[in-house]
């Protein structure tokens, strides 16, 4: 059984349990692992200031190993994991990117990306784009989550974080994250 887990209450779908709880971020697990990594932090590593709402507030790479052969698309959602109000806040939603090994740096904003065969970018920050780390105070950590999928997502724009986990389930071949830490005032 898979078991995707985000911030909120319980749902059962199809054989899925979606776990909502406050203060938890994604879990999946019965899903084979997926290597995430980038060039510009390590994992666990410090954010650049240039990534951050700081600095250029633009995405990093984001380099994927053993991808799935039957890839259709890749999802990347991106949470605060640190929130202290929220527990997990989300920060920026992208999905229908085409398969890749390297999802490219400075995705630019907007509904759609058209550099990224129309992949859609849905309401993250209250955006249509990356927004990247700006904690209020403190260090907080950032989790860079990346699906494979074995089809495409047909969801509009306004969608938000929990509505495309929802409509992932039963398409996700494999799973893997990264994740960076930022301090305010770095």
């Amino acid at each position: 059984m898979m078991f995707i887990g985000i911030a909120g209450g319980i749902i059962l779908l199809g054989g899925v349990v979606l776990a909502l709880r406050r203060q938890k971020d994604i879990v999946i697990e019965d899903v084979p692992a997926l290597k995430v990594t980038s060039s510009a932090f390590e994992d666990g590593g410090k954010i650049p200031v240039k990534y951050t709402g700081n600095g250029e507030d633009v995405s990093p790479e984001l380099q994927l190993a053993e991808l799935d052969k039957e890839a259709v698309s890749l999802v990347v959602i991106m949470d605060d994991l640190d929130h202290p109000l929220d527990g997990v806040y989300n920060h920026w939603l992208i999905w229908n990117v085409p398969p890749m090994t390297i999802i490219p740096a400075e995705i630019p904003e907007g509904k759609q990306v058209s550099g990224l065969a129309d992949a859609v970018q849905g309401v993250g920050y209250g955006k249509h784009r990356y927004r990247g780390p700006k904690p209020p105070f403190g260090s907080h950590r950032y989790k860079y989550n990346v699906f494979v999928l074995d089809t495409t997502m047909d969801l509009a724009a306004s969608t938000k974080k929990r509505a495309l986990l929802e409509a992932m389930e039963g398409h996700i071949l494999q799973y893997g994250y990264l994740i960076g830490e930022y301090t305010a005032n770095n």
